[in-house]
């Protein structure tokens, strides 16, 4: 496993420009999901995990710090069979179970499949992560088509209802629900008007259900993370702009996917228990793309 933050000189360009949904495995630059001196202590031992575009990127990094925390994982994803195994992988080698379970979140039949299998596997689920997305760089709303316009909704806020709504009636008290937005939630993007506006939706929808899922004993919470290196990003920027990414962070470079796990881990231990309806922003002091 790597070790250490990355700085901008650990991210050499140019990095290939990749199709959607983006393959960790084909990046040249790979992102570091978990540092060697991270030590877990038991914060989620005995706890079940669900989370969606766990294959890769931020979703890697929360399974396998979850892992290395004592919770079994179950991880949707939707066609990164190399990505999906390599995280198994990285998972069992902390001592924890995972189960691998591909399929599009934006339908809403997978989704109630995705907890009813996650509930057979392991006979409970404690913590539902809501992070697969997706989405596409426009130049202008005139180049938004109908057509990615409700794919982008489909999977980022969609999936988000879908999952809670099917997973929410089978937590028991303690659970945590964790929703990943955006720092385009807050500041916007001008090359990304749908994906920004789904993740305003997100936290949006966290708020809202919070005192609903307060009644269950159950927290959610949301993290904004950005820039994050990701395979995301060669799957959906490309050229000056991609070259650039997270250049303009207070800190000069984009976060790495273990910068945004830690506080996943927040969210789903008892550390965050007088938290909910709550954002989290680890974003380098994000001013810009």
């Amino acid at each position: 496993m790597s070790t250490g933050g990355a700085k901008k000189k650990d991210l050499p360009r140019p990095e290939r420009d990749q199709a959607q949904p983006g393959i960790e495995e084909d990046m040249r630059n790979k992102p570091v999901f978990i540092l060697d001196d991270y030590r877990g202590s038991d914060k989620l031992k005995g706890k079940v995990a669900l989370i969606t575009g766990g294959d890769s990127g931020i979703g890697r990094a929360v399974a396998v710090h979850f892992a290395r925390e004592g919770a079994n994982v179950c991880i949707s994803y939707l066609c990164e069979q190399q990505d999906a195994e390599e995280t198994r992988r990285l998972v069992e080698a902390e001592g924890s179970k995972c189960l691998l379970m591909p399929g599009d979140v934006g339908d809403a039949k997978h989704c109630e499949a995705l907890v009813a299998h996650t509930l057979e596997h392991f006979g409970r689920l404690d913590i539902l992560v809501n992070n697969a997305a997706e989405q596409h760089s426009a130049d202008s709303i005139e180049e938004v088509s109908d057509e990615q316009l409700e794919a982008t909704f489909r999977t980022n806020i969609f999936a988000y209802i879908y999952l809670i709504r099917a997973a929410l009636p089978k937590m028991e008290k303690g659970g945590r629900i964790i929703n990943t937005s955006s720092i385009t939630a807050h500041r916007g993007s001008k090359h990304l008007i749908d994906y920004a506006s789904t993740k305003g939706a997100i936290e949006a929808l966290t708020k809202s259900l919070a005192p609903e899922c307060i009644e269950h004993g159950i927290t959610i919470n949301a993290v904004a993370p950005g820039p994050i290196w990701t395979p995301l990003i060669p799957a959906s920027i490309h050229g000056k702009q991609l070259q650039e990414f997270g250049q303009k962070t207070l800190m000069g470079r984009p976060g790495q996917p273990w910068e945004a796990a830690t506080s996943f881990v927040f969210l789903a231990s008892r550390d965050s228990s007088y938290m909910t309806g709550q954002t989290l922003h680890p974003n380098g002091g994000n001013s810009g793309g």
